[in-house]
């Protein structure tokens, strides 16, 4: 495990043992051992993503580059083509208002908000048109601190703005829904993750992004459909990419533009 890796499981570590302290007893065990395990977890690990590139929409359209940037789900775990992932469906959606969207991914799995740098730089080289930003998971299950969520969502928000990239970030989803998490801690990282979409929310209106509240708007129908996340239990499936998508798309499409104008 890497040093980080240790710095994040002694933090849950500690955290567990908290509730034991406080009395939980047999529940805060339980609890402090899904905490170690979950920060133990490498999204890496599994299957490959497909490759998050391709050219949606008509030649004769005007053209449109989206960068998509963020953690695993944005990187396109959980399915196999790129038509499936949540940036796929998003080029596709821009695709059919009208525009030849050129789709380059960026996240990298296991991002949290402080992460967000060096994906920044990179899509900065690609000129975008329009970043669609998707985290905050990583961030809930690993005990980010709330000033270093607000921040890094500032952060990267405030530079693809001073490019006059349009920004929409979709927020941590509803970790409630994660069957990949056993229970008690399904309900911890739940009530964690909405508290991170909290600030999402309040750090992408400050740096003049389009915020989406995934685990609000999202949330209970995933809870309700376990077919809406893939076999990892973790990762939405190709409907559950289709879920986001539906949230996601009305800020996107009012970012983008109307195509009509070229």
């Amino acid at each position: 495990m890497s040093r980080r890796r240790h710095g994040i499981a002694g933090r849950l570590a500690r955290a567990g043992a908290g509730a034991i302290a406080g009395g939980a007893g047999a529940a805060g065990a339980l609890l402090a051992g899904q905490l170690i395990a979950a920060a133990r977890r490498d999204p890496t690990a599994l299957s490959d993503p497909p490759p998050i590139t391709g050219t949606f929409g008509l030649s004769a359209d005007p053209p449109l580059r989206l960068a998509v940037l963020g953690d695993s789900a944005a990187a396109g775990y959980g399915v196999s083509l790129v038509e499936q992932s949540v940036p796929g469906q998003l080029a596709a959606r821009l695709a059919a208002a009208g525009w030849r969207v050129e789709l380059s991914g960026f996240a990298i799995a296991g991002s949290r908000t402080g992460d967000l740098g060096p994906q920044v730089s990179r899509a900065l080289l690609s000129r975008p048109d329009l970043a669609v930003l998707v985290i905050g998971a990583d961030d809930a299950l690993r005990l980010t601190r709330s000033r270093s969520v607000s921040y890094g969502v500032v952060e990267a928000v405030r530079r693809l703005r001073d490019h006059d990239v349009p920004v929409v970030v979709g927020t941590a989803p509803d970790l409630a829904a994660a069957r990949g998490l056993g229970q008690p801690l399904r309900v911890v990282a739940g009530w964690r993750s909405r508290r991170v979409a909290k600030l999402q929310l309040s750090a992408t209106h400050a740096a003049g992004g389009l915020p989406v509240d995934l685990a609000k708007m999202c949330g209970p129908v995933f809870r309700a459909d376990p077919g809406l996340l893939s076999d990892d239990g973790w990762h939405p499936s190709v409907d559950g990419a289709r879920i986001w998508v539906d949230a996601l798309e009305p800020m996107m499409l009012d970012a983008a533009g109307s195509p009509a104008r070229y």
